[in-house]
């Protein structure tokens, strides 16, 4: 079996890394470079769809992109769904804030001018 010989920093210092490890590792590695083209082709597309105001369909192709990213980063839905749960406790911990069309309606005065 071949082995390589890495340096890992320290003088003296050897790591052994079979062949298959390297190769395996240079899969992965080709493997993210693929769908590092595949993400910014989606994400063309995605712009496409929405610079001709097809929403739906550019929202759709958001949840693909979304699906890439995470497979280049390793994250699972596990992951996912474990980081939606958190961001929803906090946001039902939080106090409201007023809403957008609150914050539009004009406000009645607090003093009126009385002649």
């Amino acid at each position: 079996m071949l082995s390589l010989v890495v340096h890992a920093g320290q003088r003296g210092r050897h790591k052994y890394v079979s062949q298959a490890e390297l190769t395996e590792r240079a899969q992965v590695s080709h493997s993210d470079e693929q769908l590092q083209s595949v993400l910014g082709t989606l994400e063309e597309c995605r712009r496409a769809l929405n610079e001709c105001n097809n929403r739906e369909s550019a929202e759709m192709l958001s949840i693909v992109i979304l699906d890439v990213r995470m497979k280049l980063k390793g994250i699972d839905s596990a992951d996912l769904k474990a980081l939606c749960d958190e961001m929803l406790r906090s946001a039902a911990s939080e106090p409201p804030t007023p809403s957008k069309q609150t914050q539009d309606q004009p406000r009645r005065p607090l003093l009126r001018v009385v002649k």
